[in-house]
Formats: C-alpha cells, structure tokens, sequence
C-alpha cells in the first residue's frame, strides 16, 4: 500500500523584522533532535520511493548503464615529487580510492606499489566516509589524512608512519579540511572549526606531541572570515588566508622555523582579495585593487603591503585572471574570457611569453602543474563536452605535448555521434547570455527533442564546459543537455559575477528563463519540454523560475536547494550565514531584507499549477540545512494547485555533497534520471 503524503502539520511561529511580522508555519522543521521531525522525514523518503516504485527496475537499468562506462580497476598517471611517483587507483568493485606511490629510479616510477592509504579500510562499514586532507611530509615519511563519517564536515585529523605503517597515538578532532606541514616533518599547522561550524583558528601541533598543548597562532573574531591554510609553491611560507568572500587577508610564516610567528602581508580592506606566492626575494601578488578583473604584482618579502605593490601583469577589463603558479624559471597564468579559459606561460630567464594553444571553439582546460618547484613540465587536462578528459605533459621549453591518458570512456562511446555548439540568447536587459549545448547527432533540432538546462549561477563560480559521461544516457535517449551561464558566475569576466549578486541577484533568475524561452524559440526543444536542474545556490535559481515561470518546465530537480534565503540569512548561527553577507545581502538592512523577501523561493510560493518536482536534501548538511528543502516542500503542497510530482529525498545519513564513494554517487544520478523519463512518459 503506499504512503500517503505526509503533509506537514502547521505551527505558526512569528518573526518580526523592520515591523514586518514574518510567519513561518514550518519553522519546526528545523529541530531533528524532536523524533516528530525525523519520522515525518523518513515519511516523505518512503513516499517517494512509492511514488517511484514503478520506475525501480529502470533505475537499475540506468545505474549499471552508467556504471558500465567506467573502466572499474582505473588509475591515475603518476606524479614525481622528489624520491617518489604518486598516484591513486581504483580496484574492481571498490568505492573508494588507493593512494600509492612508486620509487623514483632514473625518472621513472619502478619498483614495487606501496599502498599508503587505502581509503576503503577507513570507510569500513560507516554509510558514508569523506576524506579531507591525504598530505605525506617533505621527506615522505608520514602521511596526514583527515576524515569526516557523517556529511559534517568535521574532520578528524590522524597521522602515519609510512616506514613502520603504525598510526600516531594523537588524533585532533573537529578540524577543517585545511592543513600544511612545516619543513622539518614533525610540525604541523591545521584549522579548527568554531561551533558555528566556522573554521575560524589556527594551531600548530609538534608530532608525538599532546594535542591539549598545540599552540594557537592564530584566530579570527569577525564571523565574516573562514581562515585557510596553503604553502607556497617554493616550500619557503606557510601563508594563512583570511577570507571574507570578496575581501581577503594574508599572513605568512616561515616553514623552516617551528617558532614563527603569523606577518602580515596587507590588511584587510572592503571589496578588496588578493592571492600571494613567493620568488626568490619576491611575493607575487594577484589583487582586484584598482582591477576589477584583477592584475598581478610584485613586492619585496620584507615590505610587503599595498604601498609597494608593483605592476607585473595590467589589468584588462573583460579578461579575468583567475589564478597563477610559480615555479624555479616560469609564471603560469589563468584568465577566463569570453566564458572560455585561456593559459599564458612566462619563462623568466628570457623574458618570452606564449598561449597554450587549445583547438576546439568550446572546452574546459584544467592546469595541474607540477609538484617540483625546479621544473620545466606542467600537466594539463583538456575536455570538452564531446571529448573525454586528455591529460597532456606540457613542456614549458620547447611547446610540445605529451599525450599521457584519455580518459576512458567504455560501452562503444564514440565521439562523433555527439555535437556541442555555443549559443548566446538575450536576456531582458539586452545582455547576451551564453548557452552550451550537446545532443547527439540523429537528434533533430526541430521543437521537438525534450532538453535538459543546467545552471548555478552564484559566487562567481563558473560552469566549465567539460565531458560527463553519465550525461550520455540521457542524451542518447533523445534528450539535449544545455547549460546557461547565467551572471553570478565569472564566465565573462568579474562584471558578469557582480551583476548576479546582491541588488542584482534578479539577472540570473532572468537569464536562466530568457535563456529557456530562447531554446524553445530557436526550435531547440518546446514550451513544457524543459526539466530544469540546479544544486545549492542553483537549488535557489529552481526555486525562483518555479515560482515565476512555471509553464515553462516539464519537471524540475532541484538538489540542497538554498531556497529559505530570509529565514538563513537572519540566522547568524549558521555556518555561512555571516561570510556571505557579500553575496546575498545582510536582512538587517531594510533594502536587502526587502530584495531578499521579494525573491526567496519559500517565501514566494503561492497557490498555482508547479511542474513536476524532484527535491533532496542531506540530514547533516552544515552549508544548506535538510529543513531548507523539507519546509520549502512543506508550502508546496499546501499550496500548489495541481497533481504533477512533488518528491522530497533526504539522504539520512550525509552532507551537502549527497552520498560518497563512487558507485552511490551514481544510484543517486540514476534516481534523477528515471524521474525525468517517468515525468516525460519514456521509461520504456
């Protein structure tokens, strides 16, 4: 017999702001420790697997699908650090990776595998099991690994002795997933999280040593700032970034020295980031200063701040410098522009600079570059959405490429029965927003293919357009898979991100349906053949175009939608809720409670028609709380006026990125996709 809907029951509770009397009928949802609220949890679960029981064998179907794409007993290409190759590999049936590392003879990696951790002993029978930090000192003697067992994002941070195999006695509990080694293999520098979830602390701990005497060397009072951890490419600093979404703070300490103390590079100043590594006598210095698409400077070690940056790189408006790698003779630099990635390489002994030269009109290039600082090679990985991950040698001297591995792709993939094309529609503003996309080649572009759009869309974080295989299955099932790159991200440069946050956060839910109605337009797809796809702050764009356009779409999914924006953004216990006041606004000022409330998606849903819906949350989400999704889906159906799908998932037993290891990733994906043929009438 199936379930029925477990629909709420209502509890008014009253918030008052600015003389704004906001009620919240399902603000109870939020306590899980009350037994009421996690049954009526586990109610909505069980009736969505009723609700898709008719489509289990499907899911089946789809998973081993996918499943069997994937070269199972993979492996990474070795990297050489020093005396040793590392590497990751996969065996047959495994969830989780081996990292293991080779000996370095004569160049390359020979000898016997030594298997330095095995990530599926750590899993052993917990549900879930995510690794944080998997870092093996200078000498590659002892490994640091971290691990968080419930979605948390606490991490419990433990050490090994490489040579021996023995665990050290400590383990420091409740750490962040930020952690750096000093140079004389028996210090070390981690972060620890405030019990908002915030890592806001920095200790230095000597090996052997009790935890309860780490020294903390440094801590951040202003609940606008996480504190991270990074080594410079030299090995000479261990820099201590304070970072306040779009406001930054460096300090640096010298690796060798198991007594320094945290300098100051450039305080904190609003609206200003920077990004710091070091040269010979130099910090290299990457800034929004006066460049809004950022430029990079330099200045000398000892007079670090702002007064004595000097230009290296100009500023060009339009061309986004995303970041840089230094090595012993050559510069690295990664821009964005045109919402395509661009690599430049200087070679400092001669002055000469050169483009790394992609072929392709639309890709996504990743540089990996070298764990040498004394080296001429960096790797890179080139795809795009027709071409499977290349990994190439690139060597820095002479320009030539060495093709190293293609990712495979098993099943008789075959590259060209796919095409990928770039499309910009226009957005209500006038602006031109790009679209791309991927269909097969039999699929006719004639209104009648149903589509699948895609978009996040938020913290200037852009959707590169890479190869994914899992998107092969719907795509040759006749479906066209779109994404928008709506503004919020940094596709098109910095003004593309600020022109999609804060006052003007309403650009990317336009763009996103401006984009929608050009598809069906151009004879792309057609009115109400669209399902809509979005995580997270993405999960915030489906909850809008829901509410504001909801004819448009066959179905949406939205994933850990951040769909309760008022209600989170006036809760500063929250992990992120105060760091992201530069992104969203803070509600205490009228102007932005007003803006947020016109567009928050649970706050705006009212009674009318909504499409077919798929909902999923984490019980243990710490960055978009299981009762966003579990409220917003509450008001739904009190509201909505039709009998389309309404589908609540929470994953009782993890985190903001769903279910870990890889094959329960993809039953997830399945999931997603038999909904979408369920709602479109194609499971057979």
């Amino acid at each position: 017999m199936k379930t029925k809907h477990p629909y709420a029951q209502k509890r008014e509770t009253i918030i008052n702001v600015h003389g704004d009397r906001h009620v919240d009928p399902w603000f109870w949802l939020r306590n899980k420790d009350q037994p009421e609220v996690l049954q009526y949890l586990q109610d909505e679960n069980q009736y969505t697997k009723d609700a898709m029981q008719d489509t289990e064998n499907l899911q089946k179907s789809i998973y081993q699908e996918i499943r069997a794409r994937i070269k199972e007993d993979d492996s990474s290409v070795p990297t050489k650090d020093g005396k040793y190759w590392y590497y990751s590999r996969f065996r047959k049936g495994d969830q989780y990776p081996l990292h293991c590392r080779k000996a370095n003879i004569d160049g390359k990696a020979q000898g016997a595998e030594e298997i330095y951790l095995d990530v599926n002993q750590l899993a052993n029978d917990n549900d879930f099991l995510e690794l944080g930090i998997c870092e093996v000192s200078p000498n590659h003697n002892i490994l640091a690994y971290s691990q968080d067992i419930d979605g948390s994002e606490r991490y419990d941070l433990h050490f090994r002795n490489l040579e021996t195999g023995q665990e050290f006695l400590e383990t420091i509990n409740n750490t962040h997933y930020s952690f750096e080694w000093g140079n004389d293999n028996q210090t070390v520098y981690y972060t620890v999280q405030d019990e908002n979830l915030r890592p806001t602390r920095v200790y230095r701990h000597m090996l052997g040593q009790d935890v309860q005497k780490d020294e903390l060397i440094y801590e951040e009072t202003d609940s606008r700032f996480f504190v991270y951890l990074s080594k410079s490419s030299s090995d000479r600093f261990i820099y201590i970034t304070v970072d306040g979404n779009n406001m930054s703070e460096h300090y640096f300490l010298d690796a060798n020295d198991k007594l320094a103390k945290p300098m100051l590079i450039q305080k904190r100043r609003e609206n200003i980031e920077y990004d710091v590594d070091d040269r010979e006598n130099l910090f290299y210095i990457l800034h929004n200063d006066n460049a809004k698409d950022f430029a990079l400077a330099t200045c000398p070690i000892d007079k670090p701040s702002a007064e004595n940056w000097q230009t290296y790189i100009q500023h060009q408006s339009g061309t986004l410098i995303l970041g840089f790698q230094l090595y012993k003779d050559f510069l690295v630099v990664s821009y964005r522009s045109n919402a395509l990635p661009i690599t430049k390489i200087h070679q400092f002994s001669t002055g000469k600079t050169h483009t790394l030269k992609i072929d392709e009109e639309v890709y996504a290039l990743n540089i990996i570059g070298s764990r040498e600082w004394d080296s001429t090679h960096i790797r890179f990985s080139y795809s795009s959405m027709t071409t499977p991950a290349s990994l190439y040698d690139y060597n820095m001297l002479n320009k030539k490429r060495d093709l190293l591995k293609i990712a495979p792709v098993l099943g008789g993939f075959d590259k060209n029965n796919y095409k990928t094309k770039r499309i910009f529609a226009t957005s209500k503003d006038g602006v031109k927003i790009p679209i791309s996309i991927l269909h097969h080649k039999d699929t006719p572009i004639d209104s009648s293919a149903p589509l699948y759009l895609y978009a996040y869309g938020a913290y200037g974080s852009s959707t590169d357009v890479s190869f994914g295989s899992t998107r092969i299955s719907l795509v040759d099932r006749g479906f066209i898979f779109a994404i928008a790159h709506t503004r919020g991200g940094k596709e098109m440069g910095w003004d593309w991100y600020e022109q999609g946050k804060l006052l003007n956060k309403k650009n990317t839910f336009d763009d996103f349906i401006c984009c929608a109605k050009y598809l069906c337009q151009t004879n792309w797809t057609s009115y109400g053949n669209i399902v809509a796809c979005g995580g997270s702050a993405g999960g915030m764009l489906m909850g809008v175009i829901a509410n504001q356009e909801p004819k448009i779409f066959k179905a949406i999914i939205a994933h850990v939608p951040f769909v309760d924006v008022l209600n989170t953004m006036l809760d500063e216990s929250l992990p992120l809720t105060t760091l992201e006041y530069n992104e969203w606004g803070n509600p205490k000022d009228k102007k932005y409670y007003d803006y947020i409330k016109s567009y928050s998606p649970y706050d705006n849903v009212k009674a009318q028609h909504y499409p077919n819906m798929l909902i999923t949350g984490g019980l243990n989400d710490p960055r978009v709380t299981y009762w966003e999704p579990a409220k917003w889906v509450a008001k739904l159906r009190d509201l909505k006026q039709d009998n389309n799908l309404l589908l609540l998932k929470i994953d009782m037993g993890a985190g903001h990125g769903g279910a870990s290891g890889r094959w329960e990733s993809l039953k997830e994906i399945a999931l997603d996709y038999a909904f979408i043929l369920k709602v479109f009438n194609k499971i057979n």
